[in-house]
């Protein structure tokens, strides 16, 4: 599975929550700054050729829907994360969203009450 560009992230994003889409579709859900039409039909059709997405044709026009699952997007990017940025350990990434203060100790303590009823 090969990463995706934060553009490429941000129309998969769309297409998780539409479920299927036409690239007009999916340029109504994009905020900010939008491309030009061609552009994003431009993405759309490199994250087909990255087998993320594919398509079913009515005629000219074609729409979108995902062949990845967001599921499967974030478990093989966050442990690719875990292993470039955190020496692979869960305990240093906790320890760096707590140093950044992006986790509360509620959170932490949500967390543990998980981790123990699994046992």
């Amino acid at each position: 599975m090969e990463k995706l560009t934060n553009k490429e992230e941000e129309i998969m994003k769309i297409l998780w929550t539409l479920e299927r889409a036409f690239v007009k579709e999916i340029m109504e859900q994009i905020t900010g700054d939008k491309p030009h039409y061609n552009t994003l039909s431009t993405i759309v059709r490199n994250l087909e050729e990255k087998k993320y997405v594919d398509h079913e044709a009515f005629g000219k026009t074609h729409r979108y829907f995902p062949l990845v699952s967001k599921e499967n997007y974030r478990q093989k990017y966050v442990n690719s994360s875990m292993v470039d940025y955190f020496d692979n350990s869960y305990k240093n990434l906790v320890s760096f969203f707590a140093k950044e203060e992006k986790i509360s100790i509620e959170d932490l303590k949500e967390i543990i009450n998980l981790i123990e009823k699994k046992k």
